[in-house]
């Protein structure tokens, strides 16, 4: 059936897009669950349980003192957050829809969208479940205090896309070797779980054991936010131009190699003989 071209401004073409993106984030929100509010819950409980496990492994230690002074539940927070926004903003743009995939058979769908609505759904959860735990955790302590929680909600953005430039450059591989992506990303968020020094004060470590972990991007976001969360601490081992640098270089790799990736993709990748 043929049909006559329409010519759009672009204040009309910005609006189509930012609808079809409304609707892809949706589509992803309501992809892990049938229930949002049961999906959000279950996104909190895993972060809660995180937070518990690793306060009963500072207190079982005896290293609780170790710490830097301040609230040590919001120590604790200050990590498992960023660490959750990483790893899930990665995952959810490794697990977004390949060129290859249905979806992109539908006339406005391209990747770039999908892309962009994976890694707002994974935003929205994780800002919904930070802002719900906070708000549990003031309510059962009385008080906490964020020294600049503007600066805070800078850095846990900034880890987002970090998450997200990573997983740029694994969802480029995918097509070509899906084995080896869906092992490396899961090695990924394992060795995160040290590397990103969400256990310890950066600034303790000694510059052999500092050499270990300042490559991670989401190491330096971390200490950052501690530096703006705690008043009496100054983060001396990490900084912000790092991670921002180290981003723009993932996702111009991620770009080039997705970008190359779409043109060579084939419907018969998936496959099985």
């Amino acid at each position: 059936m043929f049909q006559a071209p329409v010519r759009k401004s672009q204040i009309s073409t910005a609006v189509s897009l930012a609808e079809l993106i409304y609707h892809g984030t949706v589509r992803e929100l309501r992809k892990s669950h049938g229930n949002a509010v049961v999906g959000l819950l279950m996104n909190i409980l895993q972060s809660i349980i995180f937070v518990a496990a690793f306060y009963l492994m500072f207190v079982v230690l005896g290293i609780k003192g170790a710490a830097l002074r301040g609230d040590f539940v919001l120590y604790i927070m200050s990590g498992v957050f960023l660490f959750m926004t990483h790893t899930k903003a990665m995952g959810a743009v490794v697990s977004s829809e390949g060129p290859a995939s249905a979806m992109m058979q539908h006339g406005p769908m391209n990747t770039a969208v999908a892309i962009i609505s994976a890694a707002l759904a994974s935003l929205y959860i994780q800002l919904l479940s930070v802002a719900v735990i906070l708000f549990i955790y003031h309510a059962y302590s009385g008080a906490f205090v964020i020294e600049e929680p503007v600066a805070a909600l800078g850095i846990l953005l900034l880890a987002w896309l970090t998450g997200i430039s990573v997983g740029l450059v694994f969802l480029a591989i995918k097509p070509w070797f899906p084995d080896f992506v869906g092992v490396a990303t899961t090695i990924y968020a394992r060795a995160n779980m040290i590397a990103s020094g969400k256990m310890f004060v950066a600034n303790t470590l000694p510059p052999t054991m500092l050499a270990m972990f300042d490559w991670n991007p989401l190491f330096h976001c971390i200490d950052q936010m501690r530096g703006v969360v705690f008043i009496n601490y100054n983060p001396h081992n990490s900084s912000l131009e790092y991670p921002i640098y180290a981003c723009i270089a993932l996702v111009m790799i991620g770009l080039m190699g997705e970008f190359y990736t779409r043109k060579n993709a084939s419907a018969s990748w998936g496959a099985r003989r």
